[in-house]
């Protein structure tokens, strides 16, 4: 998931100045931290406004702002809800694919034109918290509307930034490996029992890729999202993204977490990451050209009413040195300039209800983030092991994330294919990744 950030790090000698990708990125973050800072916005120290339960008969037009469309279904099942309660609030859902959805966003929020209430993720909360374009949840917390203790705590402190909570998390997700029963049945080979290891996966991935290598399907892929791949590997090596300010990947662990990418690519188990550029792991996986895609929980989503849904079962990550998993998840924020805010205050607070969260896990479409709802999440898909995304909160470790992340994503994305793709040895990328993302660091 990729973000903004403040200014760019300054090349060191010697080192690659930022490609335009980089620059992009950069660019993008410059943007809202001088526009914000241009408007007077009151940066990191931001009260909550007087804060009253949402009337009744509160009538108001509000906008609540997503990037998965694979999700609308259960909110317009919660949005009818809320109009049970709040009968003159009317929500006009407006859908942004994740693509564009930051680039959009940073417009907004510079111009003051955020929806009233819209999705948050991890990487992206300070940038916005801190340049007061969002509204505590101080009040709403304080009324009882909303009780932080009903989800986990680790997504809690995600949105709470400089001791102010800003978020409430909507759903969590954890990463578990996709298979295609199918493809292993027509490669022959035998689908794994979930406890393995990385050896066995990577046999596994070339030995079904050798198998359909006539049919252009591969066992397994790669990619360039971390959540889903790379960050896995390097909390299963023993390593860390990101460690009290510095880097981590300068450290043997995060090196053997890229490596094992590499390998995968190199020995055939995982398209090239040329080919995963053209086409992303998950359109290989739908188009049944994937036998064993690293996905999210909320991949489920996808696969409603298609013919996969019936042929697919989740296994576990492979252990490395340790069995690890990536948790993350999306927060409701309001913006702290909406027109409407007590409504959109009202909204936020209803879908963090534990009502409003059974509708979710009902629906099938995440894992609901409010403790006690996540059963039904499992039952929308009974014979495909869903239990294994819950049964990974045992061993997740926090999305890596900064105070301004987008800089050092920014790295990732440029410098890491040439690892992937072989260009370059593991070594030589991931130290010079760790030398630009320290220097970003220190700038937060």
């Amino acid at each position: 998931m990729r973000n903004m950030s403040p200014s760019p790090a300054r090349p060191a000698a010697g080192r690659r100045k930022p490609t335009r990708r980089m620059a992009a990125g950069l660019a993008l973050s410059v943007g809202l931290a001088m526009v914000a800072a241009g408007c007077g916005s009151d940066t990191g120290s931001a009260e909550p406004a007087e804060y009253a339960t949402g009337d009744k008969d509160l009538a108001a037009n509000i906008t609540y702002g997503v990037w998965d469309q694979n999700q609308v279904a259960a909110i317009d099942e919660n949005i009818a809800a809320f109009n049970e309660e709040y009968p003159n609030i009317d929500v006009t859902v407006n859908v942004t694919p994740f693509a564009e959805y930051w680039t959009k966003l940073q417009t907004q929020a510079s111009s003051d034109t955020l929806p009233d209430l819209f999705w948050m993720n991890g990487p992206n909360i300070g940038l916005y918290a801190s340049n007061g374009k969002l509204e505590p949840i101080t009040g709403a917390m304080d009324a009882g509307d909303i009780d932080p203790a009903n989800y986990p705590e680790a997504l809690v402190d995600l949105y709470t930034i400089d001791d102010v909570p800003y978020g409430v998390p909507k759903d969590f997700d954890t990463i578990g490996i996709w298979a295609n029963k199918a493809l292993f049945t027509k490669a022959g080979v035998e689908l794994p029992d979930g406890d393995w290891t990385w050896a066995e996966f990577q046999k596994t991935a070339s030995d079904i890729s050798t198998a359909l290598a006539a049919d252009g399907a591969y066992g397994g892929a790669a990619g360039m999202d971390g959540q889903t791949t790379y960050y896995n590997t390097i909390f299963q090596a023993g390593g860390d993204v990101v460690d009290e300010g510095t880097s981590g990947y300068s450290s043997p662990e995060a090196q053997a977490g890229i490596q094992f990418w590499t390998d995968l690519i190199a020995n055939g188990g995982s398209p090239s990451i040329q080919q995963l550029t053209d086409t992303t792991a998950d359109q290989w996986f739908t188009s049944g050209k994937l036998a064993m895609y690293w996905g999210g929980s909320w991949f489920r989503s996808a696969l409603t009413d298609t013919e996969l849904e019936s042929d697919v079962v989740v296994l576990p990550l492979p252990q490395g040195e340790k069995q690890a998993t990536v948790i993350h998840g999306v927060a409701n924020v309001v913006s702290a300039a909406s027109k409407e805010k007590q409504a959109a205050q009202a909204l936020q607070a209803f879908l963090a209800s534990k009502d409003a969260q059974q509708q979710q896990g009902d629906a099938g479409a995440v894992i609901p983030a409010f403790d006690g709802t996540q059963s039904a999440f499992t039952g929308s898909m009974p014979e495909a092991n869903l239990q294994v995304f819950l049964d990974a909160l045992e061993y997740a470790e926090p999305l890596p994330v900064s105070k301004n992340s987008a800089v050092w994503n920014a790295f990732e994305a440029d410098l890491l294919p040439q690892a992937f793709s072989g260009e370059k040895p593991v070594k030589e990328i991931v130290d010079e990744l760790a030398n630009n993302m320290d220097a970003a660091l220190a700038e937060e």
